[in-house]
């Protein structure tokens, strides 16, 4: 129905003349020019549905970890334990999940951050993520 629609609004001289003369209506309107066959190609359409690429919070923002920006690694370290929180945690992807447990070992064998519990200096900084509600819940 929509291409008849199309057919006639292109082809509007023709349809005032079948407007005007009733006989012979159907030879005219299959007599005339055939659509051009880019109608027919498909259209390229974004997925309503597609969802955004996940990325990491450190990735999103291009903060690369270094052992001597203590403040950052804290986040990613329990402050009773001293123990580095893991991906399913934090949310990280795999590769800043790594740089951020090498410079979290190498900030501790600096002696710029505790290996048992953290600063009380760092207690009140905004969180990164919730602890207590993981990212990716944990299999057991």
């Amino acid at each position: 129905m929509l291409k008849l629609g199309k057919f006639l609004a292109q082809n509007a001289t023709l349809v005032n003349l079948v407007g005007r003369q009733q006989t012979g209506t159907i030879s005219r309107l299959y007599s005339a020019a055939p659509e051009s066959s880019d109608s027919d190609l498909p259209i390229d359409i974004t997925n309503p549905y597609e969802k955004d690429p996940q990325q990491c919070i450190l990735c999103k923002h291009s903060i690369e970890p270094h052992y001597k920006n203590v403040k950052l690694l804290s986040q990613f370290q329990s402050p009773y334990t001293g123990r580095i929180y893991g991906r399913h945690i934090t949310g990280l992807c795999k590769r800043r999940q790594e740089q951020v447990e090498q410079a979290i070992l190498r900030a501790q064998q600096c002696l710029l951050m505790p290996g048992y519990h953290k600063d009380l200096d760092f207690l009140q900084d905004p969180k990164l993520f919730d602890p207590e509600r993981p990212v990716r819940p944990h299999k057991y």
